[in-house]
Formats: C-alpha cells, structure tokens, sequence
C-alpha cells in the first residue's frame, strides 16, 4: 500500500508561485512515476504533469508550459510541483498520483493510469 500525502497549498495573488510537495509512504520510491493533476469541482480530473522515476524524462500539459515545473527527490521520497505565474483559473484541489513501472522511463496523462492518489493540497488564485 501507497499513501501519499501532498502539503503546500494556499492562497496566493495572481503571478504568485506556490510549491506543493507529495511525501510517499514507500519503501521504495524509484520503481514509481509519479504525476500531478488537479480537480475542481463540478469538472473533470484534469492532468497537470508527470514524472519518470529517475526525475529524466517529464510532460506537462499543455496548460501549464513553462509556468509549472515538476521535480522529485528520491532520496526523501519525495515529488515537488514548482508553480509560477498563477492564474486564478489555477484554482483547483491538486493530487499527487503514483503508478508502478520499475525503473521504466514511462510517463502517464491519464488518471485511470495511476494506482495510487493523495488526498489533494488546495490551492487558491485570487485576481
């Protein structure tokens, strides 16, 4: 079993920066890719970005180019989501998610791909 707790969350003013961190309760966190997305009500799941499990290879959406950076650090287990320049249309509940893929230098978009899920950070843009 995953758990996955993600913390960082706020209120912040348009053009802000936030970075939400993802602690992972494993003994092992290099076999998983990792990924963010995030959920507001009344809409979709929505897919932030992903991760390998060696931290080379990453995707972001398209929604989030080069505002939002995502890192992790194996050693403490532990993801990060770097986000700058928010927008209030960046308000939303954001969960980190974790999938098994043994070293594999895959990445994942959809949700329905992940295994396992954190209880969500919320965080708020305000204009």
């Amino acid at each position: 079993q995953v758990q996955l707790v993600e913390s960082g969350g706020g209120l912040v003013r348009t053009g802000g920066s936030l970075r939400l961190s993802c602690v992972a309760s494993v003994r092992t966190f290099t076999v998983y890719t990792m990924g963010w997305f995030r959920h507001a009500p009344g809409k979709q799941r929505e897919f932030v970005d992903a991760i390998s499990w060696s931290g080379d290879t990453t995707y972001y959406a398209d929604s989030v180019p080069g505002r939002f950076t995502v890192a992790r650090d194996n050693a403490k287990n532990t993801l990060y989501l770097q986000m700058n320049e928010l927008k209030p249309e960046d308000t939303d509940v954001y969960y980190c998610a974790s999938r098994r893929t043994y070293y594999s230098e895959s990445y994942y978009t959809e949700d329905r791909e992940y295994d396992y899920w954190g209880r969500g950070t919320q965080v708020t843009v305000s204009s």
